[in-house]
């Protein structure tokens, strides 16, 4: 099964689910399929109807049971029954959600490539400087840029723009953050590991 990392902590867990499946075996690890097959009709593109349900995967695989995700008017996600804080992100391929049950979450997942060294004035002040990882520019600026996401997920507001509103201070790269970017290279779980 694509579980690709967990991750438990006493507040909050998280998880990264590779999809590798079609819409059909996705459907078959949920155990109220009808239910979803039914919300499935509301995507026209398919990689979107992969996503949507990968979500729901790897939200069961998380947490043993399914739950309902609703989304607030700013796209923000939460559980119908408010059992946990969600946040959830994905990117070519790749979904992780984050829960707590104590804290409002957000997180963030990124392809990476040079595409983010071409919006960067998009969304670096001038008075900001990267906090350098790797010794890359595209890291670094990759890091930045779900650093800001992950605010605008908490935040939960509209209207904030990531260049005017945010503004990251420099700091350094702790080992969690290591393992969430280097999720690809990580082995996928087993079964029994989960």
């Amino acid at each position: 099964m694509p579980l690709y990392l967990k991750h438990v902590e006493d507040s909050f867990q998280w998880g990264i689910w590779k999809t590798n499946e079609s819409a059909e075996e996705l459907l078959n690890i949920l155990p109220n399929r009808g239910k979803y097959e039914e919300a499935l009709q509301g995507f026209m593109a398919a990689y979107r109807r992969l996503e949507w349900l990968s979500v729901r995967v790897l939200l069961y695989r998380l947490l043993n049971e399914e739950k309902d995700v609703a989304y607030y008017s700013t796209g923000k996600p939460y559980l119908s029954d408010n059992s946990y804080h969600i946040g959830i992100s994905h990117t070519r391929g790749y979904v992780v959600i984050i829960l707590s049950r104590t804290v409002k979450v957000g997180i963030d997942i990124e392809q990476y490539g040079e595409r983010v060294q071409r919006v960067a004035h998009k969304f670096m002040r001038k008075d900001e400087s990267l906090s350098i990882y790797l010794d890359s520019e595209i890291w670094s600026l990759l890091l930045h840029w779900s650093a800001k996401e992950v605010m605008i997920k908490c935040i939960d507001a509209m209207g904030i723009d990531f260049r005017e509103h945010l503004r990251i201070y420099p700091f350094q790269v702790q080992e969690c953050i290591d393992r969430l970017i280097v999720a690809e290279n990580t082995e996928r779980m087993k079964d029994s590991e989960l």
